[in-house]
């Protein structure tokens, strides 16, 4: 078969009518029209028009429906007229079946109504004119008319029903690839939240000192000294957990939210002598008597205090208040520290982009906790409510 004939759906539906033409010519050269002999003297190469149209027909099923089953019809009721033969008949069922199956909805109800119809009023009248012997009149509308009719039906619905699964795992594969993408952009968020708790609470001591160390009179080498120090410490302990959460990144098996720099509520000791060794002196007060937190709540409540205390070193008058309550069923931190005239962004130069607060909302939020931060009596206040699960 030529290629042409062969490729794609007009080329397959030309080869189909090919062979329905040939069919019938063998059909026609068996001699097997007229089936009845209501016109004796019609020539039997009047089949052929026909024979010729209802081919053309096939030939038109996804092309043009409407005008393959108009001219189907047409032959197969001029063949009809002239005998009756079975190679136009055969094909005209191939006609019904295509318009069912491509064919709009409303055109195989039509034609299951009317097939149906013909072969019950056929066998109607064949009872009432020859008794039970009649009841085979219904039969050949049945079979070449209601049978392929069903058949299209039940090939349509098929189809439909596949295009329908098919369209749903498509949505579906949409639906995961935008979790997906969702899930990598909330990793990413959690993983810029804990770089910037790591390196930028650590380097804004770094900076304060060293803007400190310029600003010492006369070479104050006590003062020189004690900075320094403090510049060394800050600098090696951001270095430790930046390495670690760079190896918790290279390593997926590993969830950065659990094991995060390995930071505790009750670390809060080392936390505040670093603190007080920038220059930031603090007042802690511990409410009720401390125990195990979530491994979560743990880390977010340090992250919290840190973040807070490194604002108050940059923003404050050089003091705070810490208070950690244990609540029954959660914990509350809360950092308070007056704030020094020409508010946020005015300690040693440093940036104030407000990244710090954000991620401090962003990790209560995902712990379904509450946090609150803003001005109050003059004084910066931040409070967090992180919830701990009941008291064993």
């Amino acid at each position: 078969m030529p290629g042409w004939v062969g490729s794609g759906r007009p080329g397959r539906d030309l080869a189909l009518a090919g062979v329905s033409l040939v069919g019938g010519l063998a059909a026609y050269g068996v001699g097997l029209q007229p089936q009845f002999g209501w016109a004796p003297d019609v020539p039997r190469v009047s089949f052929l028009l026909p024979l010729l149209a209802v081919s053309v027909a096939v030939g038109l099923r996804r092309v043009a429906t409407r005008t393959g089953l108009a001219v189907g019809t047409v032959a197969v009721l001029a063949d009809a007229a002239l005998g009756v033969s079975v190679g136009c008949t055969v094909i005209y069922t191939q006609v019904l079946y295509d318009t069912c199956v491509y064919g709009p909805p409303r055109w195989w109800r039509w034609l299951l109504r009317v097939t149906v119809g013909l072969s019950v009023g056929g066998t109607v009248l064949g009872l009432l004119c020859w008794g039970w012997r009649g009841a085979a009149v219904g039969m050949p509308f049945a079979l070449l008319g209601v049978l392929p009719v069903v058949t299209g039906i039940s090939v349509r619905q098929y189809r439909d029903q596949a295009a329908t699964e098919r369209a749903r795992a498509e949505q579906t594969a949409r639906l995961v690839e935008l979790d997906r993408r969702q899930a990598v952009l909330a990793e990413r968020a959690r993983m810029a939240r804990e770089l910037h708790d790591v390196v930028a609470n650590q380097l804004s001591a770094v900076a304060l000192h060293a803007t400190a160390v310029l600003a010492a009179p006369g070479l104050d080498r006590p003062r020189i000294d004690a900075a320094l120090r403090v510049i060394r410490e800050s600098s090696v302990q951001g270095m430790a957990e930046m390495r670690q959460l760079v190896g918790l990144l290279r390593e997926p098996s590993v969830d950065p939210v659990e094991e995060a720099t390995r930071v505790r509520l009750d670390e809060l000791d080392r936390l505040l002598a670093r603190m007080a060794g920038a220059g930031l002196r603090v007042r802690a007060t511990v409410q009720g008597p401390p125990r195990e937190l979530p491994v979560g709540v743990d880390l977010a409540a340090y992250r919290i205090v840190q973040e807070s205390l490194t604002n108050a070193l940059r923003h404050g008058t050089g003091t705070a208040e810490l208070t950690v309550a244990y609540l029954p069923t959660e914990v509350v931190v809360t950092v308070e520290n007056p704030v020094r005239s020409g508010g946020p962004g005015a300690g040693a130069g440093l940036p104030a982009g407000g990244a710090g607060l954000i991620g401090m909302r962003e990790r209560a939020a995902l712990l379904d906790g509450g946090f609150t931060a803003g001005p109050r009596d003059g004084c910066w206040r931040v409070r967090a409510t992180l919830p701990a699960g009941e008291r064993p």
